[in-house]
């Protein structure tokens, strides 16, 4: 290591001055020093080719290691499409163990459990109701008016049934007669 009272190219490396963004003008950053002399320059310029040299050669080697890679994976018979799953559900594995979506989940759960209690509580308070009409007096009235009716269509059965009885029978009924219509159709 360098004393710090040292200069050099490699104390100017360290230095830790702000280092400019890609897209930025580089020459607009730097404050422009007093003028370099012609050895400076010189030692610049070799330096400067140095680097060059330098990164043309790492990316060689990151070329060739990116396809030993890609030849050991081929052997062991890693496809793209294995990775892609794997990365998958690493990431799905990720997202579900953080605590935002551990809160989430569980606020949606309860969210459909208080969503399914509504509901249920619904459906008690309109059976309630309909309970509540079937026992009323005007349904009670409405309904002996039907039974009246029935006995008086019907002839000989005796009135009795209930309203859910009435309308089970017509139903059998309007089913027997849309039976016997098709039959008759299907047979001309």
């Amino acid at each position: 290591m360098a004393a710090s009272g040292e200069s050099g190219p490699e104390q100017e490396l360290l230095r830790s001055d702000s280092i400019t963004e890609v897209g930025e003008d580089a020459a607009a950053t730097v404050n422009m020093p007093e003028p370099l002399s012609e050895e400076e320059q010189e030692e610049l310029r070799k330096e400067l080719v140095k680097v060059e040299e330098e990164i043309q050669t790492l990316s060689q080697v990151l070329a060739a290691k990116e396809k030993h890679l890609a030849e050991i994976k081929r052997k062991l018979g890693i496809s793209s499409l294995q990775e892609l799953r794997e990365n998958i559900t690493k990431g799905w594995q990720d997202v579900t163990s953080t605590t935002a979506y551990k809160k989430t989940s569980e606020t949606l759960s309860q969210a459909g459990q208080k969503a399914s209690a509504a509901f249920s509580s619904v459906g008690s308070v309109i059976t309630k109701k309909l309970e509540d009409v079937k026992n009323s007096p005007t349904f009670k009235s409405f309904e002996e008016k039907v039974e009246n009716l029935k006995s008086k269509v019907g002839g000989g059965k005796p009135a009795g049934g209930d309203f859910g009885e009435v309308l089970n029978s017509a139903a059998n009924a309007s089913a027997t007669e849309t039976i016997a219509e098709q039959t008759q159709e299907e047979t001309q």
